[in-house]
């Protein structure tokens, strides 16, 4: 038996591999077939998620779940009707003025790449920057007419953006009230040494993920607007948003959002992008390295490396929603494997010492 032990370890690894690519390209056909309701059952349940804690807030001061699910509910619902009845008009607003300037910006940076390359011919330097220039132009030219020609149908997605909006509502209301029932049935489906630490995990990661994801977004924005105020940088409030939603995306986010805002200020005013890039990376360092560990800890303890991997296999499979939930789904998935691990070696250790332990005793 002993022969064969490396062969059916070796036969286990090259089978996993596989199987668990077929997995991922069920799990990809899957929800692009049933992607609709998928997105709202998703969006639902982090919703859930993080109302459960103000919903816990209340029932401490003697409050029913039910009623202190209709509270937040209520709650929430008047922020969000102030904020699409004041922030969001004004950037609808700033974002068509936006793509109204973006024209002329890409004719101010034309002339200032043809003042650049002027000036290297008096110096005899032999640059060519019109292909660049060019390739550039007509990339955020597509980009706009993509973003204008999805515009005119906005008015149709509205309504059914509204109906996504209160199912989304609904369904977070049932799943605060009946979620606990519900979940404790799935679990009760798995084995106890399986199912006990997968929800404690799913719950941590998802949890405090969400939370601290936002909170650190909701930093960004506040930090940045002023900023971005005081030195004059048009669309600030605008700016400051993407980079703060941005950042939502772990690993890449950020570097994404404060790149595409650095080259939005760049085809415009050359000098205004070097202190907007500056300001931006700083805070970006500030969030990453003083309040991220503070917030996030180190709850999901994976290697940079697989949170990267595991944002890419999320995009492939669901797309943005993906790319949101991978890091917390990933983080679950070795939380759970950790403590089976480790409940499977400290079982071990005691069956070895129960069984052999007084042998080893009499030798002594």
């Amino acid at each position: 038996m002993r022969r064969f032990a490396p062969l059916q370890t070796l036969l286990i690894y090259g089978l996993s591999g596989p199987i668990i690519a077929l997995n991922i390209w069920l799990m990809s056909v899957l929800f692009h077939f049933f992607q609709n309701p998928l997105t709202i059952l998703s969006i639902s349940a982090i919703l859930a998620f993080l109302l459960n804690y103000p919903v816990k807030l209340f029932e401490n001061i003697r409050i029913k779940r039910t009623q202190a699910v209709i509270i937040v509910l209520i709650l929430t619902l008047t922020i969000f009707i102030v904020s699409c009845v004041t922030l969001i008009p004004m950037l609808i607003d700033q974002t068509i003025q936006l793509l109204n300037k973006i024209p002329d910006w890409l004719a101010t940076s034309q002339a200032n790449f043809d003042n650049l390359e002027m000036l290297a011919k008096q110096r005899r330097l032999s640059i060519d920057l019109k292909l660049v220039t060019n390739q550039i132009n007509a990339n955020i030219q597509n980009l706009v007419q993509q973003i204008a020609s999805g515009a005119v149908g906005f008015a149709g997605t509205l309504l059914s953006g509204i109906l996504n909006v209160i199912l989304v509502i609904v369904l977070a209301f049932y799943m605060l009230i009946y979620g606990d029932r519900v979940w404790t049935g799935l679990i009760n489906l798995l084995p106890s040494n399986i199912g006990i630490p997968f929800s404690k995990s799913l719950q941590l990661n998802f949890q405090n993920f969400f939370l601290s994801q936002l909170l650190l977004g909701l930093f960004m924005i506040i930090a940045l607007t002023p900023i971005f105020l005081f030195l004059r940088v048009p669309f600030a409030l605008l700016f400051a948003i993407i980079i703060g939603i941005s950042g939502l995306i772990p690993v890449v986010g950020a570097t994404l959002g404060i790149g595409l805002v650095t080259m939005l200020v760049l085809i415009q005013n050359w000098w205004l992008a070097f202190p907007v890039a500056t300001m931006a990376v700083i805070m970006q360092q500030i969030k990453d390295n003083l309040l991220a560990p503070k917030l996030m800890g180190n709850f999901i303890g994976l290697n940079p490396l697989w949170i990267f991997i595991a944002i890419l296999m999320g995009f492939e499979i669901a797309g943005l929603l993906g790319t949101l939930v991978a890091v917390p789904i990933a983080g679950t998935i070795k939380g759970t494997f950790d403590v089976i691990k480790n409940s499977q070696h400290s079982d071990f250790v005691a069956n070895f010492r129960a069984n052999y332990g007084s042998e080893f005793r009499e030798d002594e």
